[in-house]
């Protein structure tokens, strides 16, 4: 969880759908600072998303580059407004890596979030214990404090299942994640039981892929894949040893087909509840 700030990932969003109206009307850097009387490094900035823009300087650029569909407009002037707000998640900023901070802030936005895990069970479906034992065998060396903050963090990222239009969440488990103690017997036993019971949610569903499935059509690993509401495009997800990366269509439609491939030949949810449940008695 190593720290690496730099634009927020809305930020960049923005600034790459002004570089492409600008280029479309084919005006130079250069002719966009002179409407906004900046040099071309200022709106080079915006389009990076190293800088924020202020709303007078973001009508005046959409005027220029032709803009009058009022939907584009509103989209792109909503997105930034966005750049500005501060969140909760913000709080941790210098803390964790600069994307998993916008992961967060996707969390909130998001209307459906679809995952596939090999190795833990989805944060967002952690316990206390075992997303501490989690972390603490993915940072051996961090301070009893930073493995808390992390654990505050992750559990804070809980609360989107619960709100009143409640986050709707799409999971499928490798079934060896079932079998691999986390935290110990007791702590693994805890999770499995929270497991099937979240599965029971009307907004959860969790579907486990058996090891008896085989070699599959699915990546190999960890993907999610996020689903929000205009203005922001379906977003694919996936963490590295060596850093996250996000895709966007069309790349992120590849994922989302991996996905449904996975969903396919994996067990149905309620022989996933029972599944759960058996792996939870084979600890007491």
């Amino acid at each position: 969880m190593a720290k690496r700030q730099g634009p927020t990932l809305r930020a960049q969003w923005l600034g790459q759908q002004l570089r492409d109206l600008r280029e479309e009307a084919n005006f130079t850097l250069r002719q966009a600072g002179e409407v906004l009387q900046r040099d071309g490094s200022t709106v080079s900035r915006f389009e990076t998303g190293e800088f924020p823009m202020r709303r007078p300087d973001l009508l005046a650029l959409l005027d220029f580059y032709g803009v009058d569909d009022r939907k584009q407009r509103e989209a792109l002037l909503a997105l930034n407004q966005e750049t500005w707000q501060k969140g909760w998640w913000d709080g941790y900023a210098d803390e964790v890596d600069r994307k998993f901070v916008d992961y967060v802030w996707l969390e909130s936005r998001a209307q459906e979030i679809r995952t596939f895990e090999t190795i833990l069970v989805t944060g967002l479906l952690q316990t206390p214990g075992y997303a501490r034992a989690a972390i603490t065998a993915a940072e051996p060396t961090a301070t009893d404090e930073q493995v808390e903050r992390w654990l505050e963090l992750r559990l804070a990222r809980q609360k989107a299942l619960y709100r009143e239009d409640p986050l709707r969440l799409s999971v499928v488990l490798d079934e060896s994640v079932l079998r691999r103690e986390v935290g110990g017997a007791d702590v693994m036993r805890e999770q499995l039981v929270h497991l099937a019971d979240m599965a029971r949610r009307s907004n959860v569903e969790v579907r486990v892929l058996q090891l008896s499935a085989g070699a599959h059509t699915g990546p190999c690993g960890y993907l999610h894949v996020i689903l929000l509401d205009d203005p922001y495009p379906q977003v694919g997800y996936i963490e590295t040893l060596a850093g996250a990366i996000y895709v966007e269509p069309p790349v992120s439609e590849r994922l989302v087909a991996a996905y449904a491939r996975l969903q396919e030949i994996a067990l149905g949810p309620e022989e996933t509840v029972a599944l759960i449940a058996a792996a939870a008695e084979d600890l007491e």
